[in-house]
């Protein structure tokens, strides 16, 4: 009778152990779409769309208050606001902060000096849309078609860079007439 040691090293010998499953990045490959439009209030009431940011190419950052890689992240997005707002880049950071957190928004967002427009997803009815599973923070990329040419779950330091690097290819990009 042949004991587990044994049978595990017969296999090991063998080459019959299977190998770690390649990792897997929290990056989506997706197919260009059409990003849905959508219409939120930001912080002071209007109204903003995304149809309404056409040519533009837009960075949507799904957060709340309470997440903390979505607070590593945002430095990072205010940063990519700064240095590309004049080249048609426009930062959305949506939050999906629902009653109990909402009244955290308005002062975190001052607190920490973020002048990237602010969004209230309220209901999450469009991180639903963007994200179904609803896990945070999700980032979009919308290029100047206005179609979703990237999605990223999850933020590790480190990701702006290849973010960064996205935007200035898209950024090259002419507007559309």
């Amino acid at each position: 009778m042949v004991d587990g040691i044994s049978l595990l090293l017969a296999l090991t010998a063998g080459g019959a152990v299977a190998s770690e499953p390649a990792p897997v990045e929290p990056s989506e490959q997706i197919e260009v779409v059409a990003a849905p439009d959508f219409s939120l209030p930001d912080l002071k009431g209007e109204q903003v769309s995304l149809s309404g940011l056409k040519g533009k190419v837009v960075v949507m950052s799904f957060w709340a208050t309470w997440c903390g890689p979505c607070k590593e992240e945002m430095p990072h997005l205010q940063r990519m606001a700064d240095e590309h707002g004049s080249d048609g880049l426009v930062v959305l950071a949506i939050s999906t902060d629902d009653a109990r957190s909402r009244g955290r928004v308005k002062p975190f967002v001052r607190r920490n000096g973020y002048t990237f427009e602010v969004l209230l997803d309220r209901d999450s009815t469009v991180f639903t849309a963007y994200h179904p599973a609803r896990t945070l923070p999700y980032t979009v990329v919308v290029d100047r078609q206005g179609d979703v040419v990237e999605r990223k779950l999850g933020y590790d330091p480190g990701d702006e860079v290849a973010l960064e690097a996205t935007l200035e290819s898209l950024l090259a990009a002419p507007s559309p007439p």
